[in-house]
């Protein structure tokens, strides 16, 4: 049994080196999916917003990139991983100190209407929430990943710490729970 060894591509081996182009040609690849994927998860939870995870998570991709192995592709389950990471250890951080006297405003998705407003479209960031908000964690994790920032699996794969078969299920599942909303998602 073999390992297969990715060589870093041009742009990872840059980036290595302090490239500022190279760092700017990932960021732009990334960076806007990555605020949309963590839009997705529970960071209210944690006290923090997305684009705070987010910058934290580009500041520990700078300091480790040494570590990383792999092509400018493989980066972007790399980095989405470090920041599901800093998300969980910011909720865990949260959970154990409370340091509000005053109750804690909780999101009741049962409250909310049975559809998004009239006025949200299918590719407003509305409707894709209160979509998600039906689904378990692991499978919304899973659907954001592959079908809203358009993550492939691998990356999927690193991004959530999950294997290839357990990421292929969970969205099977995240959307068939989805069709049975009535949802009909197309590619």
């Amino acid at each position: 049994m073999s390992t297969v060894v990715t060589a870093d591509d041009e742009t990872i081996a840059l980036a290595k080196d302090g490239d500022h182009a190279a760092w700017r040609a990932l960021y732009q690849a990334n960076a806007g999916r990555l605020v949309v994927w963590l839009d997705t998860q529970p960071t209210r939870d944690a006290g923090v917003s997305a684009e705070d995870v987010a910058a934290d998570a580009w500041l520990t991709a700078a300091r480790k990139i040494a570590d990383f192995d792999g092509t400018s592709d493989e980066f972007a389950g790399w980095l989405f991983g470090i920041a599901r990471l800093l998300l969980r250890n910011a909720q865990r951080r949260t959970s154990r100190r409370r340091t509000s006297p005053t109750s804690v405003e909780i999101l009741d998705l049962s409250a909310r209407e049975p559809a998004p407003d009239a006025s949200a479209g299918p590719d407003s960031d509305g409707w894709v929430a209160w979509l998600l908000s039906h689904l378990p964690e692991r499978e919304r994790q899973v659907v954001a990943c592959l079908d809203v920032v358009g993550l492939d699996v691998p990356s999927t794969c690193a991004a959530l710490g999950m294997s290839a078969s357990a990421v292929r299920v969970a969205r099977h599942r995240g959307l068939r729970r989805l069709r049975g909303l009535g949802v009909v998602l197309t590619a």
